[in-house]
């Protein structure tokens, strides 16, 4: 396996032209790329952070084979690669003197990446988290269902919904947004009514689901979120459902989300509703310190 049959470019478009065809031949594994690259078409930049993103794809016989992508300060995300692949991306990764903070894969890959990254650069990983990606079968409502209703964030939200953006990130051990990303994320979902609120007969919010856009026919469900507080209530299932419908109702193929595989409640609550295993994901985090690249 050749490292030079990996290919890489800063450019979301460059990226997409070649390497498009193959992240929509399987839209519910290759949802994050897909709606990531989206985001940065249509938004800049700006959707990620202000440094430029990095895109790679494999190719032999003038075939796209997997691809990646990565976001700083985010991790290498990494679709499907055999052992071989995964050694000769890190290599050529290693070699071109790149640092990660981490990769993000199915089971399987990341396993490789890691072992391939530790070889090459010295780098021990350590396990930052398990995630399980569910598919949506039939949709069923919660039974029992909690009093109250979904509703469509609007401009009023806006406090709210990044009070609880911020709390999100937090709970899933992100680094703080800023103020300014935290509007930024905010304002663009509530443009989009990508985000909808669960509340009490009074009208309280308790619980938040979101949604990306719909890309290659498939949308994911994210993120969901309830206060410490206010979990065990039925309030985020109640939420994921209403999020999942106008899903559907938006023509998606497929409705997708990821789920802690270290929470056995919210795993329990989404089969529970209809969604379906598809298939584990392994996040490592990689030392800050430089690697040292080995001949």
């Amino acid at each position: 396996m050749n490292p030079d049959d990996w290919h890489l470019t800063e450019d979301v478009d460059a990226f997409l032209a070649r390497a498009g065809d193959f992240l929509r031949s399987r839209p519910a594994l290759h949802t994050v790329p897909l709606t990531v690259t989206e985001a940065l078409r249509t938004r800049g930049t700006s959707a990620y952070g202000t440094e430029a993103p990095l895109f790679g794809w494999l190719e032999r016989a003038g075939e796209v084979r997997a691809a990646f992508f990565r976001t700083p300060p985010r991790r290498l995300s990494i679709t499907p690669l055999a052992p071989a692949e995964a050694d000769a991306l890190a290599a050529h990764l290693a070699g071109l003197g790149h640092v990660l903070p981490g990769v993000n894969a199915d089971d399987d890959t990341a396993g490789a990446f890691v072992g391939a990254w530790a070889r090459h650069t010295g780098v021990t990983p350590t396990l930052h988290e398990r995630e399980r990606l569910y598919r949506l079968g039939a949709l069923t409502l919660p039974d029992p269902a909690p009093e109250g209703r979904g509703r469509v964030v609007g401009e009023r939200d806006r406090e709210q919904l990044m009070l609880w953006y911020r709390e999100f990130v937090a709970a899933i051990g992100g680094a703080a947004p800023s103020d300014a990303r935290a509007r930024a994320w905010a304002d663009t979902r509530i443009a989009d009514g990508r985000v909808t609120f669960w509340e009490t007969p009074d009208g309280t919010p308790v619980s938040m689901a979101g949604a990306t856009p719909l890309v290659a026919g498939q949308i994911r469900v994210a993120p969901v979120y309830t206060p410490a507080h206010l979990r065990g209530r039925g309030y985020g299932g109640a939420a994921t459902v209403e999020v999942s419908r106008a899903a559907l109702a938006a023509g998606a193929a497929e409705v997708l989300l990821f789920a802690d595989l270290a929470n056995p409640t919210s795993n329990a609550l989404y089969q529970r509703i209809g969604y379906r295993p598809v298939i584990d994901f392994t996040v490592y985090n990689f030392p800050a310190s430089a690697p040292r690249v080995r001949a």
